[in-house]
């Protein structure tokens, strides 16, 4: 009998795919994540992104036990909904599936259908918005969840012809993919120096990024409003970031083909070049040139190019984490001089190669190697031959980075030991500059460290 071998993963270079879909959930004006599924999903995933942003994160849950398994879980679905609208008094519900709830079979959208009929037939109050996405986390990453919520958003809310106030003018809608609050603020104020409004979708800005209060909130303020999104069939365009997206069905695709809304899809802004095609698509949206201050800030980005490259250039790196964030870091990485040996994500789009060859063309000799649903024992036995100088990823590669004696630079999520996770700003020119800095420092104290004189000027 033929026997089949059996990879395990160890210590994954991904997380789950609905926490994905809390994430993007959390982005929308009072919405509230819940899960259906069992208590646990909610708390690990709660722990996890609250030690990245250091805020208040809630996620529901239908808290399924054994008995539910068997039976199904519908009733504690139907319960949990009710209770949030009644005591947290939710404009929106995000209800993203687990592992548990797909393997048994339930039916989420069918049961919240079941609800709204239960719900108008006893007059209870009005209910929000209700938004279901399939999220088991054995079909995919934390992405592909946040995505999938994305595309589940506007596909369930946005309709023809609705229009709020504040979408009067000309706008353009955003569809950034999983970036900081601070990535996403500076986008923000590029499009306004434009003179063009904005609906992002999601917008985590505030909402994982907030102020102090005196009062506590239940649901924190910000996010992208319902009725911003009901009206992004009305968008001058739409501008998608995610070389991996293009030509799926995302919502971008979804605002295009249902409502003809103008698609540009483009990498995540990060470095010179894909920052440039960022700034081209919003002169050809708005009619007008660069605004001046943007101009500078290139400008300056590419004076500190020239002035940091005896310190960066021939270094070899190891880029790992989300693919769109890993494609667009290492097309930074080859535009400063710095060789990337190793780009590696858990994710499985089939499309990381030849993105990563496109972005670096003309700017490597030869393209790194790519390792698709690569865990960080596959990246450690890879590192033992391409001797990188540094890291760059999230905080789980810290562990690595002691063992080879190669400094991280931390960016993406999540990014727990150290402080500030949530505004890192890695978009546009003022982000490329933030990371160029980041990483002419990093091998500087590097050779500071390991120099028997201890240089005091470099």
């Amino acid at each position: 009998m033929a026997t089949m071998d059996y990879v395990s993963t160890t210590n994954a270079c991904k997380l789950c795919k609905p926490l994905g879909a809390c994430l993007a959930f959390r982005g929308i004006e009072g919405a509230v994540p819940m899960l259906h599924g069992s208590q646990g999903c909610a708390t690990y995933m709660r722990r996890y992104i609250i030690s990245h942003f250091r805020e208040p994160m809630d996620i529901a849950s239908s808290s399924l036990g054994e008995k539910h398994a068997v039976f199904g879980g519908g009733p504690n679905l139907k319960q949990g909904l009710k209770n949030l609208i009644t005591k947290f008094g939710a404009g929106m519900i995000g209800v993203a599936s687990t592992c548990l709830t797909e393997t048994i079979g339930d039916d989420v959208p069918m049961i919240i259908r079941e609800f709204r009929k239960e719900m108008e037939a006893e007059g209870g109050p009005g209910l929000p918005a209700l938004v279901s996405v399939s999220t088991p986390s054995y079909s995919g990453t934390h992405m592909e969840g946040f995505h999938s919520a994305v595309r589940a958003v506007v596909d369930q809310l946005c309709t023809p012809d609705s229009v709020g106030e504040e979408l009067a003018g000309k706008f353009v809608n955003l569809l950034p993919g999983f970036l900081s609050p601070a990535d996403l603020r500076h986008l923000k104020e590029i499009v306004e120096d434009f003179g063009l409004g904005w609906v992002m979708l999601p917008d985590i800005s505030e909402t994982l990024d907030g102020p102090a209060l005196e009062d506590y909130e239940k649901i924190p303020a910000g996010g992208t409003p319902i009725s911003a999104i009901k009206g992004m069939g009305q968008g001058a365009a739409t501008l998608e970031f995610g070389h991996t997206l293009e030509g799926g069905p995302t919502a971008g695709r979804i605002l295009f083909e249902r409502f003809g809304v103008p698609l540009h899809q483009s990498g995540v802004p990060i470095g010179l070049r894909e920052t440039d095609a960022f700034f081209q698509a919003l002169e050809k949206f708005s009619g007008r040139a660069t605004p001046k201050k943007h101009e500078l800030e290139r400008g300056r980005l590419v004076d500190s190019y020239v002035d940091g490259h005896k310190y960066l250039f021939g270094k070899r790196a190891v880029v790992y984490g989300e693919e769109d964030l890993v494609i667009g870091l290492t097309a930074f990485l080859a535009e400063i001089g710095v060789k990337p040996v190793l780009c590696a994500s858990g994710g499985r789009s089939g499309k990381m190669s030849s993105c990563i060859e496109r972005v670096t063309a003309g700017l490597l000799e030869t393209v790194p190697r790519v390792e698709e649903g690569a865990d960080f024992q596959k990246i450690e036995d890879l590192c033992e031959g391409l001797a990188p100088d540094l890291l760059v990823g999230h905080s789980k590669g810290y562990r690595l980075s002691k063992k080879l004696g190669a400094p991280l630079v931390r960016v993406g999520f999540p990014i727990h030991d150290r402080f500030g996770g949530q505004r890192v700003l890695h978009a546009g020119y003022r982000g490329a500059q933030m990371l160029f800095d980041s990483l002419v420092n990093a091998i500087l104290e590097k050779t500071q460290e390991e120099s028997p004189i201890g240089y005091g000027y470099m």
